[in-house]
């Protein structure tokens, strides 16, 4: 399957047509966002201030982009709005916009004093985004386009399947110029289909309702992806996230080689979703593969996912029940697997949920453990922010020792590249997986 271009200099858009890999290059239209953003001139010298108390303004010295409420000693502005963040001397920490309602009350868009923050710096930013993903190995023409944080855009997600965007506004910044930005992801991509996502619980964080719908464009919301040497299909205005787990691609293709490589005969999928790593099994050759999930339209979905790749339904047994209680009664039953899966929702948002969800965690590694024959592979992973990577490789280990299990790490996984973490902005690093080799 051909890679990524770089970007094209032709006067085209450079996207892909639908069922292309994604392309990405230059689009002259990206300009004229410029002219339908009456209304956001972005003035600095007219904008509000808060400033710190003593010494709170280390982190943003260190380029992190976030002032939570504690560190703010005066100052405010409506939600949204552009704020100039000063130390408790008065002295330049950066552009942010202000969240009144947030732990989180402001999120910082530049640290560089001179810059605009004005239409021209949201359109400016997702052409960075966008067209950095050239560099960035992704075989498939479902990406992440923008990343929040990591691309210099707060509280912005956006995704492109095919030919349809998926964008979630999930901070007060990004909701007031959502217009601008709008105008620009469709500019810079060359596509007319943007549908809304932003009903993830963070927005009532930020004093924000939810909204969902097509902010350009119409037509069905299920659709085809290309992934690796697979299809997988998706319902953009009803899946988890904007529709799909785009940031398991790597982890699926590498399960795939796994699965070719030792000849998987039975594989376990815990917390499967719509099956992307039951495909992933079946298309390296595994010669079963059962798949578990909480929620009956997701088992349907992910029945259909491996249907729509050729594979026999013999192949794959599709359960909607609950993880824990189905292997535990595995157990109890004395079967194993050549491989099992452990991807689960995030059990611990934010560091207050840790504790719990280290003996969630613990239980069902421990669980999965027992139930690997020897030499058989555990993929595992916490998506949880809560959960650091040195964590989560603590809870595991001693899943083991409750398991009287000790096992080789193969490898240690994370979200593709098109999810790109900064050095800046460790939150960023939310997804952790491990490789495991049972002994």
């Amino acid at each position: 399957m051909p890679r990524l271009s770089p970007p094209s200099r032709r006067a085209t858009n450079g996207f892909a047509r639908p069922g292309q890999l994604c392309r990405f290059g230059d689009n002259a239209q990206a300009g004229q966002a410029v002219s339908r953003a009456a209304g956001f001139a972005g003035d600095n010298r007219l904008m509000k201030s808060i400033r710190l108390r003593p010494g709170k303004e280390r982190s943003l010295q260190r380029r992190h982009p976030w002032v939570f409420d504690g560190a703010i000693a005066r100052g405010g502005a409506d939600p949204g709005e552009t704020v100039r963040v000063e130390s408790h001397e008065g002295g330049f920490l950066g552009w942010a916009a202000f969240s009144p309602a947030s732990k989180i009350r402001a999120r910082v868009w530049s640290f560089d004093e001179a810059q605009r923050i004005d239409a021209s710096f949201f359109i400016a930013r997702i052409q960075q985004s966008i067209r950095a993903r050239a560099r960035f190995d992704i075989k498939s023409d479902g990406c992440r386009l923008v990343h929040g944080e990591s691309d210099g855009l707060p509280g912005l997600v956006v995704d492109r399947y095919g030919d349809t965007l998926v964008a979630q506004f999930s901070s007060c910044g990004t909701e007031r110029w959502k217009s601008v930005i709008v105008d620009a992801l469709l500019a810079e991509t060359g596509l007319s289909r943007l549908y809304e996502r932003s009903d993830a619980s963070v927005r009532s964080l930020e004093g924000l309702p939810e909204a969902t719908g097509w902010l350009s464009g119409s037509g069905s919301t299920g659709l085809v992806i290309s992934e690796h040497d697979w299809k997988l299909s998706l319902d953009v205005a009803e899946g988890h996230k904007t529709g799909f787990y785009l940031d398991q691609r790597d982890s699926r293709q590498k399960f795939s080689s796994y699965a070719q490589r030792l000849q998987f005969r039975d594989v376990l999928n815990c917390y499967c979703y719509t099956g992307g790593f039951t495909v992933a099994a079946l298309a390296g050759g595994a010669e079963h593969v059962t798949s578990i999930d909480s929620s009956g339209p997701a088992i349907e979905r992910g029945r259909a996912n491996a249907a729509l790749n050729g594979f026999d339904a013999s192949r794959s047994t599709w359960l909607d029940a609950d993880v824990n209680a189905s292997l535990r009664q595995y157990i109890a039953d004395g079967k194993s697997f050549d491989a099992i899966v452990l991807d689960p929702p995030k059990f611990a948002p934010t560091a207050a949920h840790a504790e719990r969800a280290a003996r969630a965690y613990k239980d069902i590694n421990r669980l999965a453990l027992t139930l690997l024959a020897p030499g058989g592979v555990l993929f595992t992973y916490s998506c949880s922010g809560g959960i650091s990577a040195d964590l989560f490789h603590k809870i595991v280990a001693s899943a083991g020792i409750d398991a009287h299990v000790d096992a080789f790490i193969s490898e240690r996984m994370g979200g593709a590249p098109d999810h790109p973490m900064t050095v800046n902005f460790p939150e960023g690093e939310y997804l952790k997986g491990l490789v495991l080799v049972k002994r």
